[in-house]
């Protein structure tokens, strides 16, 4: 029996590492600041095993690129304020919680809202690693080599330095894919389902960035004549590419594994996805309650619009419990006035206004 007990324990504590290894997310270097390069020691394995939500892959890759690990950070924390952003009126408003997780267990269903995150947090990693390139803050890229466009007229000059998206895109599918490609789960299974969901939407992501980086050009001449005009390859503004991957959200396609270890559509009469589209495999929990096993905060408390039909409007927002009015007062610049020269003078109005929130 004390041997049973023992194994029993054992197996327990086992399956509870795999459930909170599961839970870590290299999104938490978004939340930790993440020492700059000079501050690494080549080849100082402690930098690296210190960093929260890295799988095993991903820390090796950290073992030999440490100069980037600042960038992912910065790519993480850029996705995770665009995904707040885009759904900021929405009942899941892509809230962090103070763990490793970064989500929570919201992240553990194979829903809409988790493809989108997982798009999303992949494209700020190559637009973050793209822009270090070009800014010479790593020391295995520089400018773009793309090649010279061929609408481009002859007499412009191609090559000013430019975003190295290129190189942006292969590092991060390096780096973000590894947690997935190192996953060994039976063939057909729901575990192997997700992993292939998350791989398809984090190169929906990557794909995002890198077909909307275009070309911008700077006029030389005298007196800005621009007779001569130098041009690049440029990345999009961000908010551009979290347009482009909300729509992607809204039009995502669900998926089920099938026994031979690829994923389908669960309604055949739809388009098949390409690899620039988001997929699920979990229909979305309706985010109204507070619940602790699927990981929703529930909207009690949120702000809402009193006149809006949208997903922001009470009634919708509120999933029909009703709200309450308060009254606060806003302080904003008013009756600006130009002075010469050269400033801008302005007064403070106060106003009074009435505000909802969800009980």
């Amino acid at each position: 029996m004390p041997a049973l007990r023992l194994l029993f324990t054992a197996a327990l504590l086992s399956s509870w590492a795999q459930l909170l290894a599961e839970a870590n997310s290299w999104w938490s270097l978004a939340m930790n600041p993440v020492q700059r390069p000079e501050m690494f020691i080549i080849g100082a394995q402690p930098v690296c095993s210190q960093l929260p939500g890295l799988s095993p892959g991903q820390r090796k890759l950290c073992q030999l690129y440490q100069e980037h690990m600042a960038y992912i950070g910065e790519g993480a924390k850029t996705g995770i304020k665009e995904c707040q952003y885009q759904f900021r009126q929405r009942r899941w408003n892509c809230s962090t919680v103070d763990n490793t997780s970064v989500f929570g267990r919201v992240m553990q269903i194979g829903s809409r809202e988790t493809a989108f995150t997982y798009a999303v947090s992949a494209a700020g990693v190559v637009n973050a690693i793209s822009r270090a390139c070009r800014e010479g803050e790593l020391s295995t890229c520089g400018c773009s080599r793309t090649a010279r466009p061929k609408d481009l007229p002859r007499d412009w000059l191609w090559g000013g330095c430019g975003d190295n998206v290129e190189y942006g895109y292969r590092f991060a599918k390096e780096f973000v894919d590894a947690r997935e490609r190192e996953k060994n789960f039976a063939k057909g299974s729901e575990e192997q389902g997700r992993v292939l969901m998350n791989l398809q939407n984090n190169e929906a992501g990557r794909r995002a960035v890198y077909k909307m980086a275009d070309v911008a050009c700077k006029c030389h001449g005298v007196s800005g004549s621009c007779s001569l005009k130098t041009c690049w390859l440029q990345l999009a503004e961000f908010r551009k590419v979290g347009d482009q991957l909300k729509e992607k959200y809204d039009s995502a396609a669900a998926m089920r594994i099938t026994r031979k270890g690829k994923l389908e559509l669960v309604n055949s009469r739809f388009n098949q996805p390409t690899p620039e589209d988001l997929v699920y495999v979990d229909p979305s929990p309706d985010y109204c309650l507070r619940n602790e096993t699927t990981g929703s905060l529930g909207t009690q408390g949120r702000l809402c619009n009193k006149t809006s039909e949208g997903m922001d409007g009470c009634e919708l927002m509120c999933c029909g419990r009703g709200y309450d009015q308060f009254k606060s007062v806003q302080v904003e610049r008013c009756h600006c006035k130009f002075h010469w020269c050269c400033f801008v003078k302005c007064k403070k109005c106060t106003e009074i206004v009435d505000q909802y929130v969800c009980k």
